[in-house]
């Protein structure tokens, strides 16, 4: 039997425990639920012609990187997949610190594990300073303490000692939603925390790639586009009020749900995974494909001065499309602004014997910081329109 779905506005800090009742009765099978800013007005939910899933949980928005947000049906059996696999992974269930917006998916999901384990997550604030994480840390009891973060959180934390004290107190902090900063992850598990890179999205209950290795029960193949597939019981059933979008991206195969991601990457004999980056991030210079993140992790590993990178394309005489840097500096790097010719030929020598010739940066513009979209995600739109500017 299915149910109408309720709106489910869910509060920043601690009024965020509020929604976990009904969160408890919709992962049961009680009523489907929309969660959403609790300061924020929703949409009206669009006309879906199909039946509900029996098992609809959660609608979800998605983090609308391809235009308007779409909404991911979640079923109580994919969201109780992916909290048992998360924990298994991780060493068994625990509590977990929600420093993230809860109506986003990362940020619903401490909520959901936290009903899976029956724990009672600790709130603290997404700014996140390193004195609050330690202040957060110590609040939280039972064997086994996690947290789920986006990079610029860890690259904060990670850049201050009592920060690093706060994540190695943790047993285990996830970190998705955006490419990290290798120099960031080094520094971080260096000092003894443990970092986990987490790939996913609303459509597949959030990350169900950790460290490059498929949770249990996941599946991950590439198409002959070179994108990638997943497919296990952590997959949506589809897209609510969209029958277009679900049927090009959802495909029932070999006894399981399959959804269609928007990103290049691989699967090497091992199983393990490796994303380039969205298909419609490309950049096409001169003809030869650039993958913005393999340029953003070079630039990153290799720049000492630049501390977080999108790179993008803009237009090029000579090459129809060039890549531009958006960056943010240490304090010891060039001031807000362009960057001069010699600057930029600076950085592009340092990137030379790690990127080929036509992925090498003709722009670089540091700013104060980077425009993002939904917890920390990086909103490449808005960076090529800073090239565009005066």
């Amino acid at each position: 039997m299915t149910y109408p779905i309720t709106d489910l506005p869910i509060a920043a800090g601690e009024a965020a425990l509020d929604a976990l009742p009904t969160l408890e009765r919709a992962l049961a099978g009680g009523a489907p639920v929309r969660p959403y800013a609790a300061d924020a007005i929703p949409e009206p939910l669009p006309e879906h012609p199909d039946p509900l899933p029996d098992d609809l949980a959660v609608v979800i928005g998605t983090s609308g990187s391809t235009g308007t947000p779409k909404l991911a049906m979640l079923g109580a059996q994919a969201l109780a997949a992916s909290a048992a696999a998360t924990h298994d992974r991780l060493g068994g269930p625990g509590q977990w610190l929600l420093a993230l917006p809860p109506h986003h998916v990362a940020g619903l999901q401490v909520l959901l594990r936290s009903v899976h384990a029956g724990t009672r997550p600790v709130v603290t604030d997404p700014s996140l300073t390193p004195f609050a994480l330690v202040e957060a840390v110590a609040g939280m009891s039972g064997e086994r303490r996690y947290a789920s973060l986006v990079p610029a959180q860890l690259a904060q934390l990670a850049a201050d000692p009592v920060g690093l004290e706060g994540l190695r107190r943790l047993d285990a902090v996830l970190v998705g939603g955006a490419a990290a900063s290798p120099q960031v992850v080094e520094t971080a598990r260096g000092a003894g925390v443990r970092v986990v890179l987490t790939y996913g999205m609303s459509e597949t209950c959030g990350g169900c790639v950790y460290d490059g290795r498929a949770l249990t029960g996941v599946d991950v193949a590439v198409d002959d586009a070179g994108t990638l597939v997943l497919g296990g019981p952590v997959v949506a059933h589809g897209y609510y009020g969209r029958p277009d979008l679900t049927a090009a991206h959802f495909v029932e195969r070999g006894g399981q749900r399959w959804f269609r991601t928007s990103d290049l990457g691989s699967v090497d004999e091992r199983g393990k995974v490796s994303v380039l980056g969205r298909v419609d991030d490309l950049i096409n210079s001169g003809g030869l494909k650039v993958a913005p993140r393999l340029v953003e992790e070079a630039v990153l590993s290799y720049v000492p001065a630049i501390t977080e990178a999108i790179a993008v394309g803009v237009p090029h005489e000579r090459w129809g499309e060039g890549v531009a840097l958006l960056v943010v500096t240490s304090p010891h790097g060039p001031p807000v602004g362009q960057v001069p010719e010699e600057g930029v030929a600076q950085i592009r020598e340092m990137l030379r014997a790690h990127l080929p010739a036509h992925a090498l940066p003709h722009q670089v513009l540091v700013t104060e910081a980077l425009p993002t979209r939904g917890p920390g995600k990086p909103d490449r739109a808005a960076a090529a329109r800073a090239f565009a500017a005066p």
